[in-house]
């Protein structure tokens, strides 16, 4: 528990931290069915398969993505997670003070490790093989920060979830971004439907919308539509290069992708996140903020690791003029 409360923060993440392990391979195959959008990367079996680098990035995960993306963005930020008692977890915290997240919420778990994920990197896209230790999740005495963003977390979180639902109720102005992680999804929709109906941004990719709805895959501006109806104040869905849809309930807006080269895509999804709600918060609209996560996606996907690329308050503009000429289109909602 912490033993100073930090006041006036912009935004507090919450969720797991890793080390993340970047390896860089040329030597291998994919093999796609025909028809189908699942490929399997495929390596020679009881081979040695070279590695071209190694890149190490400790502190990685989608709510520490978020702090640290924040903070370069001008929030002041927080970040509500555990790490184990080992030397990886002592250069998870120093990145986390580097970056100016408030590591005052931070529990360091004295029985087990930090958790760790090897990011295999093959042609830009990114296959994560993830080990995260059991955890007893326990939500702090929060701070009226202006900003909650609840994401990926373990097994076995759900009374955070329930006392970070508890303390919302007590603090009805904090505003909530849900970005739901793998146990999360697991859950299923109606688990997920009080966060979902808290929420101020629900926001999550095209596989995982199609995931939660108990039909399947059905035309975005109806997927938005449906989580819409569950009660979240803004809807976005990120369809991967395709680009960008979001919705507040009287408008849709769609938005593709700035066009850059790719090197690897871990934490495109977490950058876009965190941009979109620091861009509400320094009370841009959403057409804008959706111009913000796209172009902080665009950066962090040039360089390797989620962190790497993330934009600062003077890349931003920068990279906004850059692409000026790119902006959201609006689409009828669906009857």
């Amino acid at each position: 528990m912490p033993l100073r409360i930090p006041r006036g923060l912009d935004l507090i993440a919450i969720g797991d931290s890793t080390l993340d392990v970047f390896l860089h391979i040329h030597e291998a195959t994919l093999s796609c069915q025909v028809n189908k959008p699942q490929c399997l990367l495929c390596f020679d079996y009881a081979e040695k398969i070279p590695v071209e680098h190694v890149i190490k990035v400790p502190g990685a995960g989608n709510a520490s993505n978020a702090a640290v993306g924040g903070a370069r963005l001008g929030l002041k930020s927080a970040v509500v997670s555990i790490v184990g008692n080992d030397q990886v977890g002592k250069e998870i915290i120093a990145g986390w003070k580097k970056e100016h997240v408030n590591t005052a919420y931070v529990t360091i778990d004295t029985h087990r490790e930090s958790n760790y994920s090897t990011v295999l990197n093959f042609h830009g896209e990114r296959t994560i093989l993830v080990f995260h230790h059991p955890r007893t999740y326990v939500l702090p005495t929060l701070d009226g920060a202006k900003w909650i963003y609840y994401t990926s977390i373990g097994k076995k979180h759900e009374r955070l979830e329930s006392q970070l639902l508890a303390h919302l109720k007590k603090h009805p102005t904090q505003k909530l971004c849900f970005n739901p992680g793998t146990h999360q999804l697991h859950r299923g929709l109606e688990a997920l439907k009080p966060v979902i109906a808290r929420s101020d941004v629900f926001i999550v990719n095209k596989e995982e919308a199609a995931r939660l709805l108990e039909d399947g895959e059905r035309p975005l501006q109806n997927m938005l539509m449906s989580f819409l109806h569950l009660g979240a104040k803004h809807v976005v869905i990120t369809d991967g290069p395709k680009g960008s849809y979001a919705t507040d309930g009287k408008t849709l807006w769609s938005l593709p992708i700035f066009p850059g080269p790719v090197v690897e895509r871990t934490g495109a999804g977490d950058s876009y996140t965190i941009a979109f709600i620091s861009a509400l918060q320094k009370g841009h609209s959403v057409p804008d903020a959706m111009r913000w996560g796209t172009a902080n996606s665009w950066s962090v996907v040039q360089q390797i690791g989620p962190q790497a690329g993330l934009l600062t308050t003077q890349t931003m503009p920068k990279t906004l003029k850059k692409f000026a000429r790119i902006h959201p289109t609006s689409v009828p909602l669906l009857g």
